[in-house]
């Protein structure tokens, strides 16, 4: 091969050689982890880092496609997560056998009389109340509703937490629980939408951080329904698990191997089946609608274009992916634990994986996931080898040992990430896999 065709080959400017080398990168770093740390922790990477990148891509969807700030991405991930808990987990028996779905009964029909409340005080304008009076019935309305709920909720929490622990589960098969994971998310996402879109991209911003706390709040103090702290454990799979494989008398190493791949297998078909509907979508008529309202949305309106209508479909639609990205999340890891979601953990990382990867661009968006996460979960146990050899090291020259190797390691991942974001902005400011633009001739 001549030197010109192996410069053209190499030639990153072009988008297309540019994402076979950087994809051919990733495989070859997630190659390099399974001859290092076997073939079961490439696995593990691997169905991690794909239902980080179904978030990252409903991320995409908001922000690439639509410019919305979206800082609601844990609440969501953790009502996903409480979802395929409540769908998959084994029933609790006692809970059905005792006053515990009766108490809750009485709570929804509390809920729907207080929603029956507010629905009616918004409406009192029909019979002349305006102004400052129908803004006091409406409030009034809101805490009569919340009292009547309370009035039901609290005691029926109660019950259930000192008799039965939680309410349980269905027994359902996971993936049920993770189409119900997105569908909790878009009818959040709705909500969320109805009463945020429309306001400044910064205002937008702060109200969906505000969201997320709230969820989280929700979420984690819920023992009744969610076990709270205690969590929630073990979260059945729908692939069979390590400990089916070695009642057949597979040995534990390959076990381990087979069930994650095969976990891996499952989520690769839901995630091209996706990817393949939403890079359809983008491409077509309904694409271009949607970066014309990004672009310039006064101008957009102007040709008679809902412009809050169609931010209230990304938004929907991105939640739906995100819900479901923390529900495969949870199965995977088999535990449910609300105290372990973290905002750098389930927001900042998932922010970082779009912009390093290239907002606008599903592809950008699955290489950043993919790489992002590979990069966060190896370089604590990467920086631990260092500072070990660095202590030892320092140890041999009398300057004493590294203190606390373990939480300095662990700290890394935030130092490298800030690194990783500085380098890519510096020299890729619109992603490794920027949006491509296509202008008809």
């Amino acid at each position: 091969m001549s030197t010109a065709s192996e410069s053209r080959w190499f030639d990153l400017d072009n988008p297309v050689k540019r994402g076979v080398i950087l994809f051919a990168g990733i495989f070859i770093l997630i190659f390099v982890v399974g001859l290092i740390q076997g073939g079961a922790n490439a696995g593990l990477l691997l169905s991690q880092a794909l239902a980080y990148a179904l978030i990252a891509l409903g991320l995409n969807i908001q922000w690439g496609y639509g410019g919305l700030f979206n800082f609601a991405i844990m609440g969501l991930m953790m009502v996903g997560g409480t979802a395929v808990m409540l769908v998959s987990v084994p029933v609790n028996q006692s809970f059905w056998a005792g006053e515990g779905p009766m108490l809750l009964g009485r709570a929804f029909l509390a809920f729907l009389v207080g929603l029956l409340l507010v629905l009616a005080a918004r409406r009192v304008d029909r019979i002349g109340i305006r102004g400052g009076w129908r803004v006091a019935v409406i409030a009034l309305a809101w805490f009569a509703g919340y009292v009547i709920y309370r009035s039901q909720i609290d005691p029926a929490a109660a019950y259930i937490e000192a008799n039965n622990g939680f309410v349980g589960g269905l027994g359902l098969n996971p993936i049920l629980g993770w189409l119900l994971g997105g569908v909790v998310a878009a009818v959040i996402a709705y909500i969320i939408g109805r009463i945020c879109l429309g306001l400044r991209t910064d205002y937008l911003a702060i109200a969906t951080i505000g969201i997320s706390e709230i969820l989280r709040a929700l979420v984690k103090n819920m023992d009744w329904l969610t076990r709270g702290t205690q969590t929630v454990s073990p979260i059945p799979w729908p692939v069979p698990l390590p400990q089916d494989y070695q009642a057949d008398g597979v040995p534990i190493v390959e076990s381990f191997i087979y069930a994650r791949f095969g976990f891996f297998a499952l989520l690769l078909v839901i995630f091209a089946a996706i990817f393949w509907l939403v890079q359809r979508a983008y491409g077509g008529p309904w694409g271009r609608m949607m970066r014309a309202i990004r672009d310039n949305h006064v101008a957009a309106g102007s040709m008679g274009k809902n412009v809050t209508g169609r931010q209230l479909e990304l938004f929907v639609l991105g939640s739906i992916l995100i819900g479901m990205g923390g529900a495969i999340l949870v199965t995977f890891n088999q535990i449910f634990d609300p105290s372990s979601y973290q905002p750098i953990n389930h927001t900042f990382v998932v922010w970082v994986m779009v912009i390093v990867g290239g907002a606008g661009n599903n592809w950008g968006a699955l290489l950043g996931a993919m790489l992002i996460y590979i990069v966060w979960i190896i370089s604590d146990p990467l920086a631990q080898v260092i500072f070990v050899n660095i202590s030892n090291w320092s140890q041999s020259m009398g300057w004493g040992a590294i203190p606390e190797i373990d939480s300095r390691a662990l700290q890394m991942r935030v130092f490298i990430l800030g690194v990783i974001i500085t380098i890519a902005l510096r020299y890729a400011p619109k992603g490794l896999l920027p949006e491509v633009m296509r202008r008809e001739s």
